[in-house]
């Protein structure tokens, strides 16, 4: 009766490591890393143009009138690579993305309707 009892209890043991072994801080983002956004009713300002490939934080504060959008948008300007939606006016959000060497499009949109304000070229360089 005992075997049984000590196979269950190994088991157990062996996937509660299993499952936690997934578990780990992510912390792979320093302040450095993180660019500033600042998405007004009319533009979208970005701190820097380029960016190192890896993970990027955009902190997105919402310095309009209406709830806004941030977008990363792919070289062809319609994928999404990220987004931040619904920013309430005075509020802020981070965006974390992990990007690939190439050309991006960052993008506001007020009212969250429309083709946004203040697209940019983004580039990410390996």
């Amino acid at each position: 009766m005992t075997l049984p009892r000590n196979i269950g209890a190994i088991a157990a043991v062996g996937l509660s490591t299993m499952l936690l072994a997934g578990c780990v801080v992510k912390n792979d983002t320093v302040a450095s890393d993180t660019l500033t956004v600042t998405a007004t009713d009319t533009g979208c300002d970005v701190s820097t143009a380029t960016a190192m490939s890896g993970t990027l934080v955009f902190d997105v504060t919402n310095a309009g009138s209406d709830v806004t959008e941030f977008y990363l948008l792919a070289e062809d300007g319609r994928r999404i690579v990220g987004e931040a939606e619904n920013i309430a006016p005075g509020a802020s959000r981070a965006l974390t993305v992990v990007v690939q060497p190439g050309d991006y499009f960052t993008v506001c949109k007020p009212g969250m309707t429309g083709d946004g304000v203040g697209r940019a070229a983004f580039t990410v360089s390996g």
